[in-house]
């Protein structure tokens, strides 16, 4: 049972061609494994085990005919809850929405669809995606599967642990300043923030992406090209591509890599943290890489401005609800907002600029590196339930400098794991590219994965 649910995509699609596993058989033995770990983690939401069963006997009958519906068919794969999917409530992770059945796919869950991925579950997240936590007042507290009194990190926090446990090898996170990437730094997954618009969504917004969430770099490569195909509901999304997602081999020899062990603001790094992010680009060096020191790109004028301009963007949106209604939103959150009603229009406004000035501040980097390595988190951890790395709502951005910045200039990012502090608890290092270049930053994670032998040990299921 165990050897099924730690599969790669690879590997089950290899078995399921081979017809020495079917989609119905692969998924029972996930049920099970869930049912182990679900009670501990809280990673799921819209969990439907018999419409996966469904999908995945019709996904059976279709490789039994050796007509497979698309590349991913009968792969599980989760959402996080801010997808919708036809006919499944989108809360927002919050008490404070009615939960409206969505009318329709978006484009994800469309284009997952129409390969035959059985879609099993949406995965939490904290009140309106606005922490890096999993705590939530709609949800119940997700927790980290290496260590259940840790936070799995957010707002994709669900998701990353659900691919930690081996929910499964694919699910789908969203990232507006380190989303993706810094709850997958906190459980050791892969997770992939491509260039703005190359994976459509809906609702967009500026720096808002989604991405894969994975155990290894290449079953998120294989995800791209069902992932990308376009929609025309995002109008920040890039042309087709022909991209092939799968071509991950890479030279480093000779390519300049800037190593970035300062944010420039925000929670100091650790000392576990800068010790494995040095050892990643100590690889890179010796494969012939050019290791070359940076400093920051961020300012605390950066990160303030950001935050007054988030403040105000989201009190615009609930400072209309019925007083009681809005009581109901998570208190750190309903805090932090509250904050936005006393900023002026010209300083959101002078907030909002700051995104362009770190926009401004990535491409001027990226003039002279042809990557960036840095830690995803500053920190190795922090408890389940607090609401984020400072549980303080008048710091609440502290822990995405090394994160958001490359979401304001759109270039693609990656956490993948560098190695596990003293206590057992996975440590993420960043991969950035150039803006559109997401191959490169694949193909680097692929060879530091390849270098490290990524992870191989996961957390052992309960009982």
């Amino acid at each position: 049972m165990t050897e099924l649910t730690g599969l790669t995509l690879k590997q089950l699609l290899e078995r399921y061609r081979a017809r020495t596993l079917s989609p119905l058989e692969y998924w029972l033995a996930l049920e099970d494994h869930i049912a182990a770990w679900e009670p501990v983690i809280h990673a799921l939401y819209a969990y439907d085990p018999d419409g996966a069963r469904a999908m995945a006997k019709a996904s059976t009958e279709r490789w039994a005919r050796g007509a497979p519906q698309g590349p991913l068919d009968g792969v599980p794969v989760s959402l996080k809850e801010l997808i919708a999917t036809r006919g499944v409530p989108v809360p927002m992770g919050t008490r404070a929405v009615d939960p409206v059945p969505a009318a329709a796919d978006a484009p994800i869950a469309a284009r997952l669809r129409e390969d035959g991925a059985v879609i099993f579950a949406k995965t939490t997240c904290p009140d309106y995606g606005m922490l890096s936590s999993g705590l939530s007042s709609f949800h119940a507290l997700s927790r980290n599967p290496w260590n259940p009194t840790c936070n799995p990190g957010g707002s994709s926090a669900g998701a990353a642990a659900a691919a930690a446990a081996g929910y499964g090898p694919l699910h789908i996170g969203t990232d507006i300043g380190g989303s993706v990437r810094l709850p997958a730094g906190w459980t050791g997954v892969f997770g992939f923030k491509p260039s703005l618009g190359r994976i459509p969504i809906d609702p967009y917004y500026v720096g808002r992406c989604a991405g894969p969430m994975t155990r290894t770099v290449e079953d998120a490569a294989r995800a791209m090209a069902t992932l990308t195909r376009p929609d025309p509901r995002d109008d920040t999304s890039l042309p087709p591509n022909s991209i092939d997602w799968l071509d991950l081999a890479v030279d480093v020899r000779g390519l300049r890599i800037g190593l970035m062990l300062d944010a420039g603001c925000g929670l100091p790094v650790e000392a576990a943290v800068r010790d494995v992010v040095i050892a990643a680009a100590d690889r890179f060096a010796a494969a012939g890489a050019i290791i070359e020191p940076v400093g920051p790109v961020l300012t605390r004028a950066m990160l303030d401005g950001l935050d007054d301009f988030w403040r105000a963007k989201f009190w615009g949106e609930i400072g209309a609800l019925d007083p009681a209604r809005r009581a109901l939103i998570l208190p750190f959150i309903r805090d932090w907002a509250e904050g936005g009603a006393a900023i002026t229009g010209v300083r959101a406004a002078a907030g909002f600029n700051q995104t362009l000035a770190m926009r401004r501040a990535c491409g001027r980097l990226f003039q002279h590196v042809d990557a960036v390595l840095s830690p995803t988190n500053p920190i190795v951890c922090y408890p389940a339930d607090w609401a984020s790395p400072t549980n303080d709502p008048a710091r609440p951005f502290e822990h995405i400098a090394f994160t958001v910045p490359w979401n304001m200039s759109e270039q693609p990012a990656a956490s993948i794991n560098g190695g596990f502090s003293v206590s057992g608890l996975p440590i993420g290092v960043q991969i950035v590219g150039p803006r559109h270049d997401d191959l490169r930053v694949l193909r680097l994670a692929r060879a530091f994965e390849t270098w490290t032998g990524g992870v191989t040990t996961w957390p052992r299921r309960p009982g």
